[in-house]
């Protein structure tokens, strides 16, 4: 899905601030995920992977100069195929969000990783588009979901929730000046009121039930190489008495 309106107020100065701070934490969680295959659903007008080290990474939405064009709801890809899938706004201007997450469940590996950020209703930024609901003026025409709601559908899909955070405590004025007016809110925001920040970023490890990695039980290995080789010797000399450890 490519969210009309939106990739023009990132261009704003609103929009900006915004994306400088989801850029930075953005990178810094895709940057420890590993595996083969990344894919960022919407704004393909911005890189969100390029922290990732994954050697296949590409942009999918329903239109725009991306990789694949697809609906979110009905993504075109094989069940368990991808390691990292990053969705930068696209459940709150999606119409049918659960559904998006439903398909993002079933591409991904296990152990696979979801990465969402989103607008947080309870924030100053929350309060502005109650205000402006019915102006129909982007972003704030968004159903923002919060952090909450998603933990709730993560835990209904099988993720287990990980790494977050809050950003952006600066109100939603308009221009540079006033911006600059505000920065002192982002130094005190995340001490005290630190979940009221206007954008969150949060990540989601697809558990499977009685999924797990066996690995060689070397010590057992070489103590039963031990006990044989002892009992080969005393086939070998039945006339030896010496001792093996």
């Amino acid at each position: 899905m490519s969210i009309p309106g939106l990739s023009e107020w990132l261009e704003t100065p609103p929009g900006r601030y915004l994306l400088e701070w989801e850029q930075k934490r953005l990178e810094a969680v895709v940057a420890d995920i590993f595996g083969y295959n990344a894919v960022q659903l919407g704004l393909p007008g911005q890189d969100v992977l390029s922290a990732n080290r994954m050697p296949f990474r590409f942009r999918c939405a329903s239109r725009g100069d991306v990789a694949v064009v697809a609906s979110h709801e009905d993504l075109p890809f094989a069940s368990a195929s991808l390691d990292l899938v990053v969705l930068p706004h696209v459940l709150e201007f999606s119409a049918r969000p659960h559904q998006v997450l439903r398909e993002v469940e079933r591409v991904l590996v296990p152990e696979g990783s979801v990465v969402i950020s989103g607008f947080n209703p309870y924030s100053l930024w929350g309060v502005r588009r109650l205000a402006a609901r019915k102006g129909g003026v982007m972003p704030w025409t968004g159903q923002y979901l919060s952090v909450p709601r998603i933990r709730d559908w993560f835990s209904l899909l099988g993720f287990e929730t990980q790494a977050g955070g809050f950003g952006c405590y600066v109100p939603a004025v308009t221009t540079p000046e006033w911006l600059d007016r505000w920065r002192f809110m982002d130094r005190f925001g995340p001490r005290w009121w630190p979940v009221c920040g206007a954008a969150y970023v949060v990540q989601g490890i697809k558990r499977v039930q009685g999924t797990r990695l066996i690995m060689p039980n070397w010590n057992e290995r070489r103590a039963r190489s031990k006990r044989l080789s002892a009992v080969a010797q005393r086939e070998i000399h039945p006339g030896s008495t010496r001792k093996t450890q």
